[in-house]
């Protein structure tokens, strides 16, 4: 029986307790004396939202399934606890053995969104880890970073001893190994590190140095002993149909964000969105078999009891085997009256016909994502959408029997004019316009359709076409979501339509985040000391303290935000290779300013540079991928 680290009192003085307690379902467990390697990883968020996530719950098992290593997980603390740990000095623990986290061997800590940062840093200091990895000595944990968010690390570089770049399937055994020597051997921490910055994948921040030229961009970005290496390529998992994946996923004693198994058919889209930093950074298309698929879908629902099944990808109805594996999961999961969630569809008739067959009578919502209101501006950003597929696929779903449907849209994108925006409101108006037209009265169950229409703010993100573009103003932002809400208060069908739009203020720090470098390490550090955290939660989000932060250290936000990049210009991620090259996302810039698409990858290969990976999409036709990159990058010489 484990001794938990809460007392009774405690866990009766703070809201949900279960977080806490550990020993769910399909939880490991192990004797300390069988293992001599402790392993802490971490979702920096609130628990509800950190089992939710299909990553750790991949690691978890794959870190498990090495000998003799033992890997347990931590959350952040919600508000109330954090509040009575520091007062009654708790150290922050991890679930299954609800010891201590500073006496782990690592803390791996994966890092999706930016808004997040602030946690990273609770995190380390409720653990009584030094903040910055600089101040860490021999026996404290080494801490990495893993994720989308360590395609530009710089922000937070201050405060990682190592992130390792890309997937984790590949090169973690390796580093395990060359841990437990160097621990053997008593070379040291700052020895284990330079060794570590040698395996492909690894990033060592400590070992890089940044200068900056008189306008602040950066002037240099190298490594500062030999033997590191100047580029980092990404680690990819080509084969995922036979590479770790969790036969018995963790089931939990309260409700969570996303309480369901779920069963990722692929890696990779091949759409080509140029805002999308996943369709590019996960390339190339990689596809699980589908009688894995099969294999893991009734292996995990009966380990864990769940009622519901989700298929994860960036684009499942691209996923080639989905006809044969819904029929499968459709036939499967009603012998025990198991749901299936189908999310990431394209709203054409098969997907329509697929969620016709999967969901209860009564329909739920379907979501559109056109992105953009005008033809124009869908085009700029290579959607792949027009706004005949679009009515379409209204149509078809109105038809089916939907009555409410979500669209989300961006505001700010590139080149961007008034008469785009108002595209936002008239489209909105048109789906409204088709259930009247497509359905009967007498047929309108609910009496009219609610089209429920919402704007995030856009944001550049590294790795992508729009890497270059320029931001808007906090008050741009709100300008056009104003102008957005009045041309829909003006459509025929307004009654029909609601609005929602994101907060401005997160936008524009997620902005500075996004494309910040070492120098912002400083902001997070102070914001966070002034009392920042849970920064992805609207009502714990302060603006002022990061505004406050960024002018004490001297930091410049526009500088960040609104300056367009030139296209020579080095940026604090060009040392990461991703696999798709800067010439294919400057070319693909290029296009996106004179209004020109793209066909996906299916179509016809832009020569991204991607093949270099040997398989996945690239291969299915062979040798035309390595010809269309090496023709393309000589055409943008």
């Amino acid at each position: 029986m484990v001794r938990l680290a809460l007392s009774d009192d405690i866990l009766m003085q703070v809201e949900k307790p279960a977080r806490y307690i550990g020993g769910e379902v399909n939880a490991v467990v192990k004797k300390k004396e069988e293992v001599d390697m402790r392993i802490a990883f971490c979702f920096p968020d609130v628990y509800e939202i950190g089992m939710s996530h299909l990553g750790i719950q991949i690691l978890y098992d794959m870190f498990n399934r090495f000998e003799g290593v033992w890997c347990e997980r931590v959350y952040s603390p919600w508000v109330d606890l954090d509040a009575i740990m520091r007062r009654e000095n708790i150290p922050l623990f991890a679930l299954e053995s609800q010891e201590p986290i500073k006496d782990f061997d690592w803390l791996a800590i994966t890092i999706q969104y930016e808004m997040c940062y602030t946690n990273i840093l609770q995190v380390l200091d409720l653990a009584q880890i030094p903040l910055l990895a600089k101040d860490r000595k021999e026996g404290v944990p080494i801490v990495i970073g893993g994720g989308p968010c360590t395609y530009n690390p710089e922000p937070i570089a201050d405060f990682f001893d190592i992130f390792y770049i890309g997937e984790g399937e590949t090169r973690y055994e390796e580093l395990v190994a060359l841990y437990r020597t160097c621990r053997k051997e008593n070379l040291g921490r700052k020895e284990f590190l330079r060794r570590a910055a040698k395996i492909p994948g690894m990033y060592v921040p400590a070992f890089y140095e940044a200068k900056y030229k008189e306008d602040g961009t950066l002037a240099s970005f190298s490594p500062i002993e030999d033997g590191i290496p100047a580029v980092i390529v990404k680690e990819i998992e080509m084969n995922v149909s036979d590479t770790y994946y969790p036969e018995k996923p963790l089931v939990p004693f309260m409700r969570i964000t996303q309480d369901r198994v779920v069963l990722e058919i692929m890696r990779g889209c091949i759409r080509g969105c140029r805002f999308c930093q996943a369709g590019q950074i996960y390339r190339p298309v990689r596809e699980r078999d589908v009688e894995m698929l099969k294999r893991y879908a009734v292996t995990m629902l009966k380990n864990t009891g769940q009622e519901e099944i989700s298929l994860s990808s960036l684009s499942s109805s691209d996923y080639t085997g989905l006809p044969e594996l819904i029929d499968f999961l459709i036939e499967e999961c009603s012998k025990n009256h198991v749901n299936i969630s189908l999310p990431s569809l394209r709203i054409d008739s098969f997907s329509l016909d697929v969620m016709s067959k999967v969901q209860d009578i009564k329909k739920t919502s379907l979501t559109f994502a056109p992105e953009a209101g005008s033809q124009r501006l869908r085009n700029v950003i290579n959607k792949g959408l027009s706004e005949e597929e679009i009515l379409k696929g209204a149509a078809l779903a109105f038809e089916g029997g939907w009555t409410r449907v979500k669209l989300y849209f961006m505001l700010g994108l590139p080149t961007e004019t008034e008469e785009d925006i108002r595209g936002i409101a008239n489209l909105s108006n048109q789906i409204a316009a088709v259930f009247f037209d497509t359905v009967p009265k007498d047929k309108r169950v609910n009496g009219k359709v609610q089209i429920v229409t919402s704007t995030s703010f856009f944001i550049p993100k590294p790795f992508t076409p729009f890497q270059w573009a320029k931001q808007c103003t906090k008050e741009e932002f709100i300008e056009k979501a104003y102008l957005t809400r009045s041309a829909i208060k003006e459509q025929l069908n307004q009654k029909s339509i609601k609005y929602n739009w994101h907060e401005a203020d997160t936008s524009v720090l997620e902005g500075v985040l996004a494309r910040g470098d070492r120098r912002v390490a400083e902001a997070i550090l102070q914001v966070y000391k002034k009392g920042a955290v849970y920064d992805a939660w609207s009502e714990y989000f302060d603006n002022e303290k990061w505004m406050q932060a960024f002018a004490e250290c001297g930091l410049d936000i526009d500088f960040y935000t609104t300056r367009e990049r030139g296209l020579d210009e080095l940026f604090p991620w060009d040392f990461i290779d991703c696999g798709v090259s800067k010439e294919f996302l400057k070319r693909e810039w290029q296009k996106a300013l004179k209004e020109e698409t793209s066909p996906n990858c299916r179509k016809q290969c832009q020569g991204c540079g991607a093949s270099r990976f040997g398989g996945g999409i690239c291969f299915d036709d062979m040798g035309v991928c390595n010809e269309i990159m090496e023709a393309g990058d000589e055409n943008s010489d």
